[in-house]
């Protein structure tokens, strides 16, 4: 990590943007400095900022990915609390459509050449 003051700096820009996205939440397990850091970004947007976070993984996983359970009640109880959860059921409509992204020889766009 540098020690010249840029990390801080990310971090106080991300406290303060309006909307912070966090995308595919909880695809790997966090490490000590992950944790803290988290834990001091939501502490910053905590009932000043919006934050949506998309995951894959069920919230009842959240506190086991997170790993220190002291750390990990810190951080949910910053998320949870006045939370708005919409959860979606059903497939991926990347799976339904995943035929037609494939390339075939029909696709006029693609290029073929003869050997």
């Amino acid at each position: 990590m540098a020690s010249d003051g840029r990390f801080l700096r990310l971090v106080d820009k991300l406290a303060r943007v309006q909307l912070l996205v966090l995308d595919d939440w909880g695809t790997h397990g966090l490490i000590d400095q992950q944790r803290l850091d988290l834990l001091e970004l939501f502490e910053e947007r905590y009932q000043r900022r919006s934050t949506i976070i998309t995951a894959q993984l069920p919230i009842s996983g959240w506190h086991d990915m997170i790993g220190d359970p002291t750390i990990a009640d810190a951080i949910l109880d910053r998320i949870v609390h006045n939370a708005h959860r919409i959860e979606l059921k059903g497939y991926s409509t990347r799976r339904k459509d995943r035929d037609a992204n494939l390339t075939f020889a029909e696709n006029t766009e693609t290029i073929r050449t003869e050997t």
